[in-house]
């Protein structure tokens, strides 16, 4: 009975795993047929990078191109390799990638890290390794933070990821309730995950349209340890869900997402604010940041875990201490009524409302692929090799909208959209 029970499990779970990959080509990537497509996942996730690579096949992808990354090698990096060895990166294959997107190749990430994987190396040298690889890294970032190509990120259940989010349960049980976080979260458990992916893109548009009517020039958050007000750029767009690529495909960049966001003004954001959620960057664990803003920079930054990498972070360049995002999500969002914390920025931002230090999205202005650097810059944007969101939202937090009169309207009350 034992036997045919774990059988059943088995197959279900190997429908399931199928269903995501499909989803990640058809509603993540809106894959087009004759187009390449270029995969970064961890060695752990070979069974669904299998089943994305057949999807994108069966879709007309003309070529499909994996890079993975081991845990261990990176381990090894840190504990013995010389050095001169962190302030170096592949160079060649980020240019190598930036040549595929010039190329029309789409991208596909597969994130499932361990959380802390790094947490007990030195910072300085992870701050390093971390400046080195966003520098090298910019080539082929600058085509994803453009949308100039069709991209998506998707998520797979390592066992470390595993354990950090369930820590009490045996590692077996603890995969299997994460995978089943994962395909709930991924609309993967619809009668129609394609279908319902539609339906969840129509109510995220219908938000973005009565945010962009409204033309706020600010938002004000309001709760325990945060008084913030964001400026929002001159000219930002929101946006939120499926989204069409300057190459013409319509594609989720998050799978999953329930975030609507837009552009702050690099130099109007000012206040206190307190995350409500720990940040796993680059392997380390940044818990409670607290963080003063003047004129859009940050002055003070606090946090009771991981503050030396924090600072390190601020001082990546001029742009690494304001503001590329800003984004809203209700706290009674499916990831956030799931109750678990994920330890994972792909799914945590997703529970709570966030804001994101770094680097802008041009798409997030009204004709935004039409601007140049100098356009952008003058409206507001940020410009930075990172990209980091962190979260800032909770069922304690209030928003309103400011108007450019000064008038202010609620748009969410104890995390929830009025």
């Amino acid at each position: 009975m034992n036997d045919l029970h774990d059988a059943s499990l088995a197959a279900s779970h190997a429908a399931r795993l199928d269903r995501l990959a499909e989803v990640a080509v058809r509603v993540g990537l809106g894959l087009s047929h004759g187009q390449e497509l270029v995969i970064t996942a961890p060695l752990e996730s070979l069974a669904l990078v299998r089943r994305i690579t057949e999807h994108a096949y069966r879709a007309g992808a003309a070529l499909v191109t994996t890079l993975y990354g081991d845990e261990e090698a990176t381990l090894m990096r840190f504990r013995h390799a010389p050095e001169d060895s962190f302030d170096r990166a592949t160079g060649w294959l980020f240019d190598g990638m930036a040549a595929a997107y010039r190329g029309g190749a789409a991208r596909l990430a597969i994130t499932g890290e361990d959380p802390a994987l790094l947490a007990a190396q030195d910072p300085d040298k992870v701050a390093r390794a971390n400046r080195a690889r966003s520098k090298a890294y910019l080539p082929a970032l600058e085509r994803i933070v453009a949308f100039d190509i069709n991209w998506s990120i998707a998520s797979f259940a390592s066992p470390a990821w595993a354990r950090t989010v369930f820590p009490d349960l045996p590692e077996e049980v603890a995969v299997a309730r994460l995978w089943d976080a994962i395909f709930a979260a991924s609309r993967v458990d619809a009668a129609d995950p394609v279908a319902a992916w539609s339906a969840h893109n129509a109510a995220l548009h219908a938000r973005t349209r009565f945010l962009n009517e409204r033309r706020f020039a600010a938002l004000h958050f309001r709760g325990p340890g945060t008084d913030l007000r964001v400026g929002l750029a001159d000219d930002h767009a929101w946006l939120g869900g499926a989204e069409t690529a300057r190459n013409g495909l319509v594609c989720n960049p998050n799978i999953p997402t329930e975030e609507v966001f837009t552009t702050p003004h690099a130099h109007r954001v000012d206040g206190t604010v307190r995350s409500t959620k720990p940040l796993s960057y680059q392997g380390t664990l940044i818990r409670e940041i607290a963080v003063t803003f003047r004129e859009g920079r940050i002055v003070e930054a606090t946090a009771i875990q991981g503050a030396e990498v924090l600072h390190k972070v601020l001082e990546t360049d001029e742009g690494a201490a304001r503001l590329g995002e800003v984004a809203l999500v209700p706290h009674s969002s499916p990831i956030s009524a799931s109750g678990l914390l994920f330890f994972n920025t792909l799914f945590d931002e997703n529970a709570a409302s966030h804001i994101a230090l770094g680097q802008s999205y041009k798409t997030c202005f009204v004709n935004g692929g039409a601007l140049s650097a100098e356009d952008l810059a003058a409206r507001g944007a940020n410009s930075s090799l990172i990209h980091i969101d962190w979260m800032i939202g909770s069922g304690e937090i209030d928003v309103d909208g400011v108007g450019a009169d000064g008038t202010t309207a609620p748009l969410m009350r104890g995390g929830e959209w009025v």
